[in-house]
């Protein structure tokens, strides 16, 4: 069979044709992390010079060497806090809904069908959505609120279906295995499905979170605010947030700008990088406890 002609003709095929699959898949590799490495060595080049105690504490200013990030820090962190808590639990209630209550029928298969377009509506479309519903209908005005519940509205659908899939994932024999012990529909849902659908749900919430502390389109059409003089104190105070500030730089005409939007960059990373690693502790945390 081994020396058979067309056997082996169809074996160095494959071969030719796995190494030339291995050839660009490992190029498109390079070129992908080649070009993020690029990206951050230049970011980090020009934006370490200007990262300071002064720049953390500053508030923006027109002048260059007196510019901070104050502001934008602050807002970033009242932001993202109001961003979780109402994305959040809705969002996994409503994966625990549609996966351990709803009836499978027309209507349910409508709803999932829209959440998972929902996913991919362009960012913008959700800030003109925000600016019409909550600043101007709900009259909360330009305020923390108002851009929290924008993008939860963005994120919603990344948390949901992250959350579903870490539900459908736990085995159906062990909601069989409670329910023989005489556990009702919530203690299976409490005791044996979310503990072990944590880390999936977890991983979602570090996609959505990562995403919302990024957008700058949605925030644009809330805020509008670049300099910035005074720390916000409530949910309902006007703000600013990193990307905003970063862009604000970005497009000054003076070269000083570029290094402060850089600086900019790298705070707005570290506030990125810290977020994900508690939500990763999170994560491994019950991840072990789950399969312990």
């Amino acid at each position: 069979m081994e020396n058979h002609p067309v056997y082996s003709q169809n074996l160095a095929q494959r071969k030719i044709v796995g190494a030339v699959a291995y050839v660009v898949f490992l190029t498109a590799v390079i070129v992908g992390v080649g070009g993020l490495v690029v990206l951050l060595a230049q970011v980090f080049i020009e934006g370490i010079p200007w990262l300071s105690w002064d720049f953390l504490t500053n508030y923006p200013s027109r002048k260059a060497e007196l510019a901070g990030i104050r502001a934008a820090i602050l807002g970033t962190i009242w932001l993202m806090a109001f961003v979780g808590i109402f994305t959040i639990p809705v969002g996994v209630g409503a994966a625990i809904y549609l996966e351990e209550y709803a009836p499978k029928n027309r209507l349910t298969r409508i709803i999932e069908i829209n959440i998972g377009n929902l996913a991919g509506v362009p960012s913008v479309v959700y800030g003109l959505l925000g600016l019409a519903l909550f600043v101007q209908w709900l009259s909360l005005g330009r305020s923390i609120v108002s851009a929290a519940l924008t993008l939860a509205l963005l994120v919603l659908p990344i948390v949901i279906l992250a959350s579903r899939e870490a539900i459908r994932s736990v085995p159906s024999s062990h909601r069989q295995a409670a329910f023989a012990l005489g556990a009702t529909k919530w203690d299976v849902v409490r005791s044996v499905v979310l503990p072990s659908a944590v880390p999936g749900i977890l991983t979602g919430t570090i996609l959505a979170m990562s995403r919302a502390i990024g957008e700058a389109a949605p925030v644009i059409f809330i805020s509008a605010l670049v300099y910035l003089t005074f720390d916000p104190t409530s949910p309902f105070d006007r703000f600013t947030v990193l990307p905003i500030q970063i862009f604000a730089w970005v497009n000054e005409p003076r070269d000083e700008y570029k290094g402060l939007a850089a600086a900019g960059i790298i705070v707005l990373l570290a506030i990125l990088l810290g977020m994900n690693a508690i939500a990763i502790f999170l994560r491994n945390k019950y991840q072990r406890r789950a399969e312990d």
